[in-house]
């Protein structure tokens, strides 16, 4: 079955909209100049500038006593509070699922928001599998993480897997660059913009996302990656029983072994099928994750150290963490020593606790 994987922002998501969406609001609670406005969408950048540098510069320029982290989770609640998926854009999902596809997102990013992102949205009844770079320790465009998505759409990142894959995203040095080094063909969505990049090119370019879907299902005979670049081999395996720094990417099948973090900010990002469960209060605390393959990812902010229903899960004053050789894998947010900010490690629970 071919494969059709989609980055989440500006691609699937409008997320700038979202963004200007929520620099209005933020100019107009405070009673600051609208004009300002294109002085937030400059320093944004897209998504690329790291939150703490955006927000920094916000509360400099406008002498506000509260801290980075309290506009950080004002930041974070506004954007999502208008991040919306277009009715094209699943209309568009849905007529690629009724041809024979399926469906995935890779994306940079930080776990928590962007799963928030897709249980807001809907898409996780949509697609079949998801990976993001925080949870994953790879980003792109490391060819390893869309073989990681590959897996969790229930595709088997083997053999000729890559010719039948296309990719979907409007980050050139990501998306595209990712695609081509993986060895897949790609649409690169312009949104009005040149192609700037002279090492390589997308197989095609879409002014937005259902004309990309329009394209990729009338070009099943497309040509592939260029020759030259070799597709990326099999997910290496890691035995369950080695030892893994925490932040690495045990589960899902993958065995994925510990690469790059992803950067700071929004972009430094997945597909679901099953939706979520919002712990008590809205948060996502505990949330589930479901992917087509049957591994999920619990979003939980459980005591660091410890995974459970495992055991300990460090050696004391060791940084590792000690897999269980049991069937179904479970992300934990957690940190090796108690200390500085949780991240999204994967470990291995029983089988009774998939939901």
């Amino acid at each position: 079955m071919p494969l059709l994987l989609f980055d989440l922002d500006n691609t699937l998501l409008p997320r700038d909209a979202a963004f200007r969406a929520w620099a209005q609001d933020f100019l107009s609670e405070r009673d600051l100049p609208p004009g300002d406005l294109e002085w937030f969408v400059t320093l944004d950048g897209g998504g690329y500038v790291p939150r703490s540098t955006v927000l920094s510069a916000v509360r400099r320029r406008y002498g506000l006593d509260v801290s980075t982290e309290f506009l950080l989770a004002h930041y974070r609640h506004g954007i999502n509070s208008h991040i919306h998926c277009p009715p094209g854009h699943v209309d568009a999902l849905q007529a690629a699922r009724a041809a024979g596809w399926t469906l995935g997102i890779v994306s940079n990013g930080g776990t928590r928001p962007q799963l928030e992102k897709i249980r807001r949205t809907g898409l996780g009844p949509l697609v079949d599998g998801w990976v993001i770079s925080e949870e994953a320790d790879c980003v792109k465009p490391d060819p390893l993480i869309f073989e990681i998505a590959a897996q969790r759409c229930g595709v088997v990142p083997t053999g000729t897997w890559a010719a039948h894959t296309w990719m979907v995203g409007d980050h050139a040095p990501a998306d595209i660059a990712g695609a081509e080094l993986a060895g897949l063909r790609s649409v690169w969505l312009h949104h009005g913009r040149p192609w700037a990049e002279s090492g390589y090119r997308p197989t095609l370019k879409a002014a937005g996302l259902p004309e990309a879907v329009g394209q990729v299902l009338a070009a099943r005979g497309a040509p592939s990656a260029r020759p030259g670049l070799r597709a990326g081999g099999p997910v290496q395996r890691r035995s369950t029983g080695v030892p893994v720094r925490a932040g690495a990417l045990l589960g899902a099948r993958t065995g994925a072994r510990p690469t790059e973090s992803a950067p700071d900010g929004p972009f430094a990002p997945a597909a679901v099928n099953a939706g979520t469960a919002s712990a008590p209060g809205g948060s996502m605390a505990g949330s589930h994750v479901r992917n087509r393959t049957g591994e999920f990812a619990v979003v939980a902010d459980s005591r660091p150290g410890l995974v459970p229903g495992a055991g300990p899960a460090t050696d004391p004053g060791a940084s590792v963490l000690r897999p269980v050789a049991v069937a179904h894998p479970t992300a934990v947010r957690t940190t090796a020593d108690g200390a500085g900010p949780a991240r999204t490690t994967f470990a291995v629970a029983p089988a009774a606790a998939a939901p």
